[in-house]
């Protein structure tokens, strides 16, 4: 394939592949034809590499982009081989996101590589890693460090389920209009936000007291 649909789908531009190429740091083989275009060899490699982004909110877009890139950044210094990008939305919480389903059942590459383990899924790494391993692959992940940047958004979807199941949703409905309605009344009517925190904690000590009592 061209040089520019290899950066397209490395999500790298074409002026940086062709940098890459210059310095002869491109990480798969490739030869230039005598009109001067630049042929990559994407045949599949058995110790590529897949670079996996993910975000949470569709206003992290921008860094979406900028973790791709230093994903790429970290798999050329190293020499890896990159068979396959994939970069989503979704929250970490969710665990049928088609690119992460793909890269999982896909056997294209040999190891996935995220910058942060969290950016993978937000809970069963180990199992997920265990199940790789089995098939003589992995996870690689950059930075051991977590991130917490979306962890109040992730807990605040677990939060709002564990009530729908509890309450109904039509109770839910119910309460959620009745909300609204007090708002207009007391002209309280304001874009909505992520609950803090502190809000978090106190909604889920009312949630686990709602739980004993019912037990």
């Amino acid at each position: 394939m061209k040089l520019s649909v290899w950066a397209e789908l490395q999500g790298i531009s074409y002026r940086t592949a062709w940098r890459m190429w210059k310095a002869k740091t491109l990480p798969v083989p490739a030869y230039q034809l005598a009109t001067g275009t630049v042929v990559v060899d994407a045949k599949p490699q058995a110790n590529g590499v897949a670079l996996y982004a993910r975000v949470s909110s569709g206003d992290q877009k921008n860094d979406l982009d900028r973790q791709l890139a230093r994903l790429t950044e970290y798999a050329v210094a190293n020499k890896m081989i990159i068979v396959d990008a994939v970069k989503e939305v979704g929250s970490g919480l969710n665990g049928h996101r088609k690119g992460m389903m793909r890269l999982l059942s896909s056997t294209t590459a040999q190891t996935i590589l995220v910058e942060h383990r969290d950016r993978l899924m937000r809970f069963g790494f180990e199992y997920v890693e265990s199940a790789l391993a089995a098939q003589g692959r992995k996870v690689l992940v950059v930075e051991s460090e977590e991130v917490t940047d979306d962890i109040v958004r992730d807990l605040h979807e677990v939060i709002v389920s564990m009530c729908a199941r509890l309450y109904g949703k039509r109770s839910a409905k119910n309460r959620a209009r009745r909300r609204s309605m007090l708002c207009r009344r007391h002209r309280m009517v304001s874009a909505p936000s992520l609950p803090t925190k502190h809000d978090l904690c106190s909604m889920l000590r009312r949630f686990w007291r709602l739980m004993l009592m019912q037990n």
